[in-house]
């Protein structure tokens, strides 16, 4: 059993956050427990944005992966300056009438449940026994975890952790708290960190030749997906969709409703979402070309020699870049974070615990699993093994799953992983922690049946707008000097029968 930690800060207040606080607190174990927030308030990625999104300017940094590099710290603390212009990537991924794609059961913890409020759009296209909720159900969700039994009380909102560093015993955090035309600054110390501050933020786009100068003729024309706020910005547009996982699908198919027509899909010789296909692409309106070769004024050109003008916007759903510009010495490569025991434990230093760093995947659930063994091992309470073990583990998961993001990714052997993170955690004190039950089958289940429901829905709308294109051609297809001849035919038949 390791040392138990008296003071502990918490980075970050999304769902992996809210429910971290409250497997710390049930420990009754610390003196001190301080949440940072970045934000204005709890939610995480599920916080909508009151303010227009900001143009993406720096696509160099971006495709390099280096756009989130510390903060210059000031030389003397506390200190007060003029608010930072540097971008830290903070806003929301939220457009009005986003859906949750995950099923209710596969994404609640266990102990509390999230609420049967069912937006009339979800249960027109699944039924009224849904299992997708509204954004705003789900940010309500969190706020709740929250702030039960005075949990607020320990956040400090719209403050940033700048710096995580160890120092002899203890972590020295440096803090930013951004007023409205200052920053303040100050220091606090702890004797443990949990990371719960999530690796999707920071957007990735890669380099493509002209796709600066044409964002820079006209500023806005490029987004990630994550500044996407809606179908209505692109109403007669002409849009074209980088990428083939969840966000692109997503994306493409709802601008289908509002862009020029087709809408232009970078799909072909890329990997589609290994949960949810290639249906969403499968759309009549939908035209799927190769990658991008280049871009000359608003031409786009593609590999395989095709090219599309008169290119209003373009769109990016290729996903994040994992940054950690608060911890220096603790390594980003290739999209994850290494040395992470069970994606929990950090292996040189166990009195930094990550929870939330997976892939897609049984999320918000797999969190709680974490949170109890990070919020133990913290206290004490767990027997880690040796270190030539935890390093093994990493190793032969390097070997199966490869050195990149698949190494994070949990599907398919949750089972195997919820159970092992329990075994770890134990039981804890007596009457104490949060109790953590044994893999529930029927969570993986809901999870694919709800992936299920989504194919299904696409290939619904799809087959009805095939067929309503297909109509529309007949009504409005010119008829052939042999239609007129057929028809002639028949009037005369039916002439004779009379």
């Amino acid at each position: 059993m390791g040392q138990a930690k008296r003071r502990v800060a918490v980075i970050g207040t999304g769902p992996a956050g809210a429910i971290t606080i409250d497997a710390l607190a049930q420990e009754k174990a610390f003196d001190l427990i301080r949440v940072f927030e970045r934000r204005e308030g709890p939610g995480g990625c599920w916080i909508g944005d009151g303010t227009p999104p900001p143009h993406i300017s720096d696509l160099a940094s971006i495709a390099e992966r280096t756009a989130d590099p510390p903060v210059a710290i000031p030389e003397s603390l506390p200190a007060q300056t003029r608010k930072s212009p540097q971008p830290r990537f903070t806003e929301s991924s939220i457009y009005p009438y986003l859906e949750t794609n995950v099923h209710f059961l596969a994404m609640q913890f266990t102990q509390e449940p999230i609420p049967a409020e069912l937006s009339e759009w979800s249960k027109g296209i699944h039924g009224p026994d849904t299992p997708f909720r509204h954004w705003k159900v789900l940010r309500r969700y969190v706020e709740s975890l929250i702030e039960r039994h005075g949990y607020q009380d320990l956040v400090s909102y719209s403050t940033t952790v700048e710096r995580a560093e160890k120092v002899g015993e203890e972590w020295k955090l440096t803090l930013r708290k951004e007023g409205k035309d200052w920053d303040y600054w100050w220091v606090e110390w702890f004797d443990a960190v949990v990371v719960a501050s999530g690796h999707y933020a920071v957007p990735y786009i890669p380099q493509i030749q002209g796709l600066q100068e044409f964002e820079k003729a006209r500023p806005g024309s490029v987004i990630h997906s994550k500044h996407f706020r809606g179908r209505q910005a692109y109403d007669g547009k002409r849009v074209v969709v980088v990428g083939a996982s969840v966000s692109a699908a997503d994306i493409a198919y709802d601008l289908v409703n509002a862009a020029l027509l087709p809408v232009y899909a970078v799909v072909i010789g890329h990997n589609f979402n290994s949960y949810f296909g290639d249906e969403a692409f499968n759309h009549p309106s939908i035209d799927k070309r190769p990658s991008i070769s280049r871009i000359d004024g608003r031409t786009v050109h593609f590999v395989d020699g095709s090219s599309v003008p008169d290119v209003d916007s373009i769109i990016f759903g290729t996903g994040y870049t994992w940054t950690l510009p608060f911890l220096p010495e603790v390594e980003v490569r290739n999209n994850r974070v290494p040395k992470l025991y069970q994606h929990v434990v950090y292996q040189e230093d166990p009195s930094l615990v990550f929870v939330g760093a997976v892939g897609a995947g049984l999320t918000f659930k797999i969190f709680e699993w974490q949170a109890v063994l990070a919020a133990r091992v913290l206290a004490g309470r767990v027997a880690l093994p040796p270190v030539e073990e935890q390093e093994r583990w990493e190793t032969e998961r390097i070997k199966d799953r490869g050195d990149g993001p698949k190494f994070t990714l949990v599907f398919p052997d949750f089972e195997g992983y919820f159970n092992k993170v329990r075994e770890l955690a134990g039981p804890g004190e007596k009457g104490l922690g949060r109790q953590l039950p044994l893999f529930d089958q029927a969570w993986y289940t809901s999870f694919m049946a709800g992936h299920e429901l989504r194919k299904e829905m696409w290939k619904r709308l799809n087959a009805k707008a095939r067929e309503e294109i297909q109509n529309e051609q007949s009504v409005t297809k010119p008829l052939s000097v042999q239609d007129i001849q057929d028809k002639d035919q028949s009037a005369i038949d039916l002439q004779a029968k009379l």
